[in-house]
Parts: structure tokens; C-alpha cells; sequence
């Protein structure tokens, strides 16, 4: 699918992945609708190209208009999300047990929210018109690493980010007869705000730890595989390790 032209919608837009995706999209002549929490957008560097919209993915009626908006722009033919959150925690710890709330919460913004973003979109992209072969747009959702792999502290991000694996196959065969494509990227440790609280020896032996090449993954390797199934029209249904080939030990 040629890029140049088209609408997208990124979500986590501000930062780390998203604004990454952001960017590579609007360089490649894509206008791009970026959400994201408001005091993320107030942070945001902004790129040439791309508009912020304030918007939570868990809440319908606030993606809808975002939705909207994009599509008025021009042909809505590509989505993206990125939105999400990984706070840990045990099942069983000295504290007591997990906090259910955060595992709902969880769920919630990485899966609900997921799922949301793509069946408003995706009936948006399904009245564009028709390109060839029937193509009208291609969604990539994010999962993790931690889908097949999860550490200790990851029960609820693990939960999350498999149902987003899992759901790939499906989203990709129900929306099939619409001309909309759905795959999935599951990152490794990815060089994202979420990491940069780190001291640099725990990045480094991170880094170390990645069987080749040994380097934190940069958002931007997302960003150009995301382009590349946004645009390779035969990939379907599909969830991509960009990893490294690393596989994440049990803590």
C-alpha cells in the first residue's frame, strides 16, 4: 500500500513508540493524527505533519471523534497503536496480593483500549475507497516480548500484550472481507522513557544481554518495521519479534 497520500491515526503518539511512528509516517507523506493523555501532548516534541489529539483509547466516545477528525483529513488507511502502560507487580508479594484494580487497569489501556481504537477505525477505513486488490487499509497493534516470555512481575503486561498476539489472527480474518490488513509488533527492551529511569550500568547490562546486535532497541526500529507492514500488502495476520532475538529469563 503506498503511504504517500493517506491518514493515520498513532496512538501514544507523545512519545517512545508512537511519536517514533509518528514521525517516520509524516516523512513518508502520511498525515498523521497522534493521541495521547494531554499531559503527554504537552510534553510532545512536535513533527511537521503531525497533529495531536487529546484522547484516552479506553474511552469510545473521545477515539470516535479523533476517528472522525482523521478521516475528514483525507483517506483513513492506516492505524496504529501504541498506547500503552507496564506497571509490575507480583502475584504474591510481602504487601499481599496484586491489586486487582491495576490488573483491570492494565487490561484495560493495553488490551480494551487496543480493541477499541481498532473496530472505530476500521469501520472508518472500510468506506474508503477501494485500492488495488481490494485494499482500503492496514492496522499494526503492539504486544511484547513479555506475550510469550513474561518475567516475574509481569503477570497483568503479559496477560495484556498476549491477548493483543492473540487477537491479531482474528482481527485480521474478520476484517479481511473490508480490505483492511491487522499485524502485530512484539518489541524487546526498547529504549522508550519507560527505561530511561534506569541507571546506566542496568542499561548497559540490558543492552549486553541481547544476543546480537548488543544495544537497546530504538524506537525508531519500530517505527520502520511498522512502515514496512503498513506498506507490504501480502503480510497478514502476522505478530513480529523485533528483539534481537532476545528471550527474557525469568527475571
Amino acid at each position: 500500500m503506498d503511504l504517500q497520500g493517506t491518514t493515520a491515526i498513532v496512538t501514544g503518539g507523545a512519545s517512545g513508540l508512537g511519536a517514533a511512528t509518528a514521525a517516520e509516517l509524516a516523512k513518508r507523506g502520511v498525515s498523521v493524527f497522534a493521541l495521547d493523555l494531554a499531559g503527554a501532548i504537552e510534553k510532545a516534541t512536535q513533527v511537521a505533519g503531525v497533529q495531536y489529539v487529546a484522547a484516552d483509547v479506553t474511552d469510545a466516545t473521545e477515539v470516535q471523534a479523533a476517528v472522525d477528525a482523521a478521516a475528514s483529513e483525507g483517506p483513513l488507511r492506516v492505524t496504529v497503536n501504541c498506547a500503552g502502560v507496564g506497571w509490575a507487580g507480583r502475584v504474591l508479594s510481602k504487601k499481599g496480593p496484586h491489586d486487582l484494580d491495576l490488573f483491570r487497569k492494565i487490561i484495560d489501556v493495553n488490551l480494551v483500549g487496543t480493541f477499541n481504537v481498532v473496530r472505530l477505525a476500521a469501520e472508518a477505513m472500510s468506506r474508503t475507497d477501494p485500492l488495488e486488490h481490494d485494499a482500503r487499509g492496514a492496522i499494526v497493534n503492539t504486544a511484547s516480548i513479555a506475550a510469550f516470555e513474561g518475567q516475574v512481575g509481569q503477570a497483568a503486561y503479559a496477560a495484556s500484550k498476549a491477548a493483543v498476539a492473540g487477537m491479531t489472527i482474528c482481527l485480521a480474518r474478520d476484517l479481511a472481507q473490508f480490505g483492511v490488513r491487522v499485524n502485530t509488533i512484539a518489541p524487546g527492551i526498547i529504549d522508550t522513557p519507560m527505561l530511561a529511569s534506569l541507571d546506566e550500568p542496568v542499561r548497559t547490562g540490558l543492552a549486553a544481554g541481547v544476543p546480537f546486535p548488543h544495544r537497546l532497541g530504538q524506537p525508531e526500529d519500530y517505527a520502520r518495521t511498522a512502515a514496512f507492514l503498513l506498506e507490504h500488502d501480502y503480510i497478514n495476520g502476522e505478530t513480529i519479534r523485533v528483539d534481537g532475538a532476545l528471550r527474557m529469563a525469568p527475571r
